[in-house]
């Protein structure tokens, strides 16, 4: 392992393979270090150089692929469950690496794992629901012209390709596993690559599913270093689901293999997510301070590397002081330091090359904004910023809404939010647009008629809208948390894609065919497959 004077060498380090082809392999070279970000120390090493991911790749479609295509949905969703049992039974390791490994705190790593065996246990039970099938239906045989008995049928055929899948560095669990649930119900096999900063947790999870057997051969493989080549060996069949920056997953997009053969692709990217506070409620109010309290828990959840984080904070303009004044008192009991610690409440964002590039985000907002909150004298518990890749949470005020551009256009991936004013309603629905398509927003507000117009004003450019009124202000699971059963994606700058869904995310991973022929051999196909609606 490379090596520098910052970077000591954890003396447990370990040196990540990858499983491909049905077996363990090392790549060759020093490799990439993955770091503990609150020391400094290097834990891990990853390398892919010198591995054939060309026949990685056929193993996993003519091997996995077969393997999991004579299974129905039952028999697969079944398999989902003895993934999640897997996992759950060793919970408390996870937890550690993901401490060692990405800064979470405890609370951190339940987002991230107890979300990852969450999603697995929903589609191991939605999954069981379409029974002993092997195909979808979409709707019922209709006639086609006037004799009755030519038909037609839109079925659901799955894809005899692999499903590869980037992800990013900030939910090495749930990032592998949400996406895996769909496709191995939907019989597809799985070829994850998880980002290599934060590929020890991943890597771990894979071998104990593979160490416990649940799964046909070729059925699931990990790549840990860089990808190289990998796209160059996609083929018709093959899907790719992606999560990242939204350079990258242009760059995945106009990759010459994936236009030439026209992969399927879906992303998910860079999204500017905002909090909206309506203008009925009042500062006194303890949907105010609920508003407050759920603004600064998603600053500083994951510290802030939630590509559902809010970033934007609208509020109306008589009462943006107040809401300054309660995100203040709030951002004010943030603990930050070591995770190790139990009253630490915010750790290390993941590396020092992301510390570095949300301080250069903060000064481009800055061009536009004035800082309203930063805690004095900064100073993590029981670490120092000199080893760990520590940030200070940090609230910003927009100056002039007509001339701030850059605070809709740069999102800054870490404890970092801008409070931006609004003259009347209209003005907020455009205010949120601006963010050029979003994951996520949120309202707050105990007007019905106002979350109406502003569900229908924000859902043309938002994957997700959250309209929370007092009746559920305790109740509602909170604006970044992505649910299985509800659609996660979104337009614009957030990539465009569906993820998740319940079974809608299947269709990803069939091919819709309309099926024309005779009333009886329609009536056959229509029985022998499931609709994923009932």
């Amino acid at each position: 392992m490379a090596t520098t004077a910052e970077n000591r060498v954890a003396s447990d380090a370990k040196v990540l393979q990858s499983y491909l082809g049905g077996k363990w392999q090392a790549g060759t070279g020093e490799g990439t270090s993955l770091i503990n970000p609150t020391t400094g120390d290097i834990v891990a090493s990853a390398s892919s150089k010198g591995l054939d991911l060309s026949t990685a790749l056929s193993y996993s479609r003519n091997v996995g692929g077969r393997e999991l295509r004579k299974l129905t949905y039952a028999q697969r969703a079944e398999l989902l469950g003895k993934i999640a049992d897997t996992l759950a039974a060793r919970r408390d390791e996870w937890f550690e690496i993901a401490r060692k490994n990405s800064g979470n705190t405890k609370a951190d790593a339940a987002i991230d794992v107890d979300g990852s065996i969450g999603t697995l246990k929903y589609f191991a039970k939605i999954g069981a629901k379409l029974g002993d099938t092997r195909m979808l239906r979409d709707g019922s045989p209709s006639r086609l012209a006037r004799d009755p008995n030519f038909q037609g049928l839109h079925l659901g055929v799955p894809l005899d390709g692999v499903a590869v899948h980037i992800n990013a560095f900030n939910f090495p669990a749930w990032g592998l596993w949400e996406k895996a649930a769909v496709s191995l119900l939907a019989g597809v096999p799985v070829f994850s690559k998880p980002a290599t900063s934060t590929a020890w947790l991943a890597q771990e999870m894979v071998s104990a599913v593979l160490e416990a057997d649940i799964l046909p051969p070729g059925a699931l493989s990990v790549l840990c270093g860089s990808p190289n080549d990998l796209l160059d060996h996609l083929q018709l069949g093959d899907v790719v689901a992606f999560t990242g920056s939204a350079d990258t997953g242009e760059g995945i997009r106009r990759h010459p293999r994936i236009r030439k053969q026209n992969i399927r692709v879906n992303i998910e990217a860079d999204s500017l997510n905002a909090a909206l506070l309506g203008p009925d409620v009042q500062p006194d109010s303890m949907d105010f301070g609920l508003f407050a309290r759920e603004v600064v828990r998603e600053m500083t959840s994951k510290t802030g590397q939630k590509c559902t984080a809010i970033r934007r904070v609208l509020v109306p303009d008589y009462h943006e002081q107040a809401a300054i004044d309660a995100l203040s008192a709030q951002l004010k009991m943030t603990v930050v330091g070591d995770p190790a610690n139990a009253l630490v409440t915010m750790g290390p964002v993941v590396n020092m090359a992301q510390r570095k590039s949300i301080g250069e985000g903060i000064a481009q907002l800055n061009t536009r904004a004035d800082v309203a909150y930063e805690p004095d004298n900064f100073a993590p518990l029981d670490a120092d910023t000199e080893h760990g890749a520590f940030v200070a949470p940090t609230l910003l005020r927009a100056r002039e809404k007509g001339n701030d551009d850059v605070i809709h256009e740069v999102e800054v991936f870490g404890p970092v939010a801008t409070v931006v004013s609004y003259r009347d309603k209209h003005d907020a629905f455009a205010l949120a647009r601006r963010g050029g398509g979003s994951l996520a927003a949120s309202v707050f507000s105990g007007d019905t008629n106002f979350l109406t117009e502003a569900g229908a004003a924000l859902g043309t450019s938002h994957g997700r809208v959250l309209l929370v009124d007092p009746s559920i202000r305790e109740s509602h699971t909170g604006h970044g948390i992505v649910l299985p059963s509800c659609m996660h994606g979104g337009p614009g700058r957030a990539g465009g894609g569906e993820e998740l869904g319940g079974l809608h995310g299947l269709w990803f991973y069939h091919q819709r065919v309309a099926m024309q022929g005779a009333g009886p051999t329609l009536t056959a196909l229509n029985e022998r497959a499931a609709d994923p609606h009932e």
